[in-house]
């Protein structure tokens, strides 16, 4: 036989090193969802036995048992090896479920309590006459102060991290770069009472009334540091080499930050800016300190207290009578579902600019 057939005959590999599994026997598909039936069996019947009255215990004996069942039938059935990996699959899934039991639970409880008051009605009208105690009433003033807070808090805050963001990464070097990297940190953790607290401050210092505006100067303080941070990864994320293209054709940095870097991170910005909107939408501390709340439709965020959807929430709901907190409920669908809606648009505006890749 020639050096060249000898070279052509392919080698067989062995088990462990080829496409088969090292035991012949194996288990069929359906078998992690039988594990998970059986968890179920055991945990319910062992709780029923027990006389245990928290269905939380029943469900920490269904796991325990879901994830002892499929170790002991894999390593029977199969090997050793393939019953560790099925246990670190199953505990990845377990806590998967565990983290979206109290999503769903708080969905399903929102949904369920304020779709009973939640109607045309309840949107388009105000709470204008209406005692707390009384059935009626709606959220419109609420919704139009947190779309105006939002809107200011959104107008000034882009911007500013957007520019602090293109410096940080284009140009900053040194000590000033590292102060102000310290600082939008240090801002990322600040609570949204502190933020509250500090205009507050200024507001008493200069004599400054409750507004609407006042409550979107404390959102702003908040949303700048989530703007600064997605936009900076965005703009890391830049191919180098289209930075130097640019400038190797003799093009000002300016305008290649300008022309080529942010055309080609805006999906990314976008939808970082989106998130910091439904980020600061739900903030209910700085707006009970600056905005006061009022019963009436306010549409001007300069002048007045001014009312919004999470203000709304605490202010029904702290009445205690049943068509209030029904309105609470209600409320707190609509905040829901307008971070919903913006958490949407965010992922639809990221598919949208995502980069397309041609064949």
């Amino acid at each position: 036989m020639s050096h060249a057939a000898i070279q052509d005959t392919p080698t067989p590999l062995p088990p462990s090193a080829g496409g088969k599994s090292l035991s012949s026997r194996g288990l069929p598909r359906w078998a992690p969802a039988g594990f998970a039936v059986v968890g179920i069996l055991v945990g319910v019947g062992i709780g029923a036995a027990a006389g245990l009255d928290s269905k939380v215990q029943w469900g920490l004996i269904a796991v325990v048992a879901f994830l002892v069942t499929s170790y002991v039938t894999t390593t029977v059935v199969e090997n050793q090896r393939q019953a560790r990996d099925r246990l670190a699959t199953s505990i990845v899934w377990v806590c998967f479920i565990l983290a979206v039991i109290p999503l769903f639970s708080l969905l399903w409880t929102t949904i369920s309590r304020g779709v009973k008051s939640l109607d045309p009605y309840f949107l388009t009208h105000s709470m204008s006459g209406v005692l707390s105690s009384q059935a009626g009433g709606g959220v419109y003033h609420a919704l139009v102060g947190t779309l105006e807070q939002v809107a200011i808090a959104t107008v000034i805050a882009t911007p500013i991290g957007l520019l602090t963001a293109v410096y940080l990464v284009e140009y900053g070097k040194g000590a000033l770069a590292r102060a102000v990297t310290f600082f939008v940190d240090v801002m990322t953790g600040i609570p949204s009472i502190v933020a509250g607290l500090f205009i507050l401050s200024i507001m008493l210092m200069a004599d400054i009334q409750q507004s609407g505006l006042m409550g979107s100067l404390a959102l702003t303080i908040l949303m700048i540091p989530v703007v600064v941070r997605s936009t900076e990864e965005m703009l890391k994320l830049v191919p180098n080499e289209l930075r130097e293209a640019a400038l190797a054709l003799g093009v000002p940095k300016w305008r290649v930050i300008l022309k080529v870097v942010l055309p080609t991170a805006i999906g990314g910005i976008t939808t970082g800016v989106m998130l910091a909107v439904a980020r600061i939408s739900g903030e209910t501390a700085p707006i009970i300190l600056l905005v006061f709340g009022s019963q009436l439709i306010n549409t001007n965020p300069f002048d007045g207290p001014q009312s919004s959807l999470p203000f709304y929430i605490f202010e029904q709901y702290k009445v205690g009578e049943v068509a209030a907190i029904d309105r609470a409920w209600a409320a707190a669908l609509v905040l829901i579902a307008f971070v919903m809606i913006l958490n949407l648009v965010a992922r639809g505006i990221a598919r949208w600019k995502a980069p397309k890749t041609g064949r």
